[in-house]
């Protein structure tokens, strides 16, 4: 079998050595070329074409966003962005998503030797997964959503009168994802309209980025959108994003539900865990729950679907053609958590049956 051969493009000449003696280091990868902006990258491109680029996306000459475009649009490839944990950069990162980069590795600002130790191995397995991604899923981007109306409280939450003792059978639904899936949740919430059940999820991204995914998300939604925060609501017409760096877990308090949002150890080697958040969602809502696995490698959420099932609620694994990695959900069905499969553009219908 043939190496993974992959392109760095970085300005930073100590990142590009780093990134490149750590990839050439591991079994079946090799670094064709390592440049130091998008500019001599599509020089090299011209005559050498790689199977994984990894890209920063603040350069010189070019940003990575453009340059990721030209990408998509000319040879759809995996494309990794490695970018340093900056409130700025991350809407920066974001956009690149958006434009079709599989995933988010990031880079320290100061002290490279952690990247090494720290980063590292994660590089390795997002490159791995990346070589083996459904570029086509991320060119052809999201379903393009209807512009979303103005938001407002009474429009979002139900009227009291129609939630009062209800509120105890109310349907709670849970994502969980990973590689690939900021564009998969795009294109899912999009599709909602306002009033639909309240939402949990868990997309495996790093801190200070999850804030910035939430609000974009929220701008182009017609339901409410946000980064969690201990004991936030679930409500109907309101999404909450697990934050980067901390677990979530669903609760409930009588007839309400809500989250805690909660340090703790690494789990399935993630935090926040999809595991976490849907064992906590058997536990808590049990049968009046829809649990909905998608896009990711490896296997962090099967158990905890399974537990879901197990207690009668329903569960959902998108289908391997709909994926860009089809690792989570075929994990999950492999050990008989997801009842069903679905392609991704009929989970927003499947969420909106749970409205009753």
């Amino acid at each position: 079998m043939s190496n993974i051969r992959v392109m760095v493009i970085d300005d930073s000449a100590v990142v590009r050595q780093v990134v490149t003696a750590l990839l050439d280091e591991a079994p079946g990868i090799e670094v064709m070329a390592a440049v130091a902006d998008p500019v001599l990258a599509i020089e090299r491109l011209k005559h050498d074409w790689p199977d994984v680029i990894v890209l920063d996306v603040e350069m010189p000459r070019m940003d990575g966003i453009t340059f990721l475009r030209m990408v998509m649009q000319q040879k759809p490839t995996p494309v990794v962005i490695c970018s340093t944990l900056t409130e700025r950069g991350a809407k920066t990162t974001l956009e690149a998503m958006a434009a079709g980069a599989v995933a988010i590795v990031t880079k320290p600002k100061l002290g490279l030797k952690q990247f090494l130790t720290a980063s590292g191995e994660e590089l390795i397995g997002t490159v791995r997964a990346a070589a083996k991604a459904n570029v086509r899923r991320l060119a052809a981007g999201p379903a393009v959503a209807p512009a979303p109306a103005a938001k407002n409280t009474a429009d979002v939450i139900l009227p009291a009168a129609t939630r009062a003792m209800t509120q105890t059978t109310e349907r709670v639904v849970a994502l969980g994802t990973s590689t690939g899936g900021t564009q998969a949740l795009e294109e899912v919430l999009t599709a909602l309209p306002r009033v639909t059940p309240g939402i949990v999820i868990v997309q495996h991204m790093p801190e200070k980025f999850t804030a910035a995914f939430a609000a974009r998300l929220d701008g182009l939604c017609r339901i409410e959108v946000k980064e969690a925060e201990h004991n936030d609501r679930v409500l109907p017409g309101r999404a909450l994003i697990a934050p980067g760096g901390r677990h979530m877990l669903l609760k409930r308090s009588g007839a309400q539900y809500f989250v805690e949002v909660i340090d703790g150890p690494l789990v399935n080697r993630h935090r926040p865990s999809v595991d976490v958040l849907f064992r906590s969602v058997a536990r808590s809502a049990g049968a009046n729950a829809l649990g909905v696995i998608m896009t990711g490698m490896g296997d962090d959420g099967a158990a905890g679907l399974l537990e879901m099932r197990k207690v009668g609620a329903q569960t959902v694994a998108q289908d391997e053609d709909s994926c860009v990695v089809f690792g989570m959900p075929k994990e999950a069905i492999k050990r008989g958590g997801a009842q069903r499969t679905l392609p991704l553009n009929a989970v927003a219908a499947e969420i909106q049956k749970q409205q009753g």
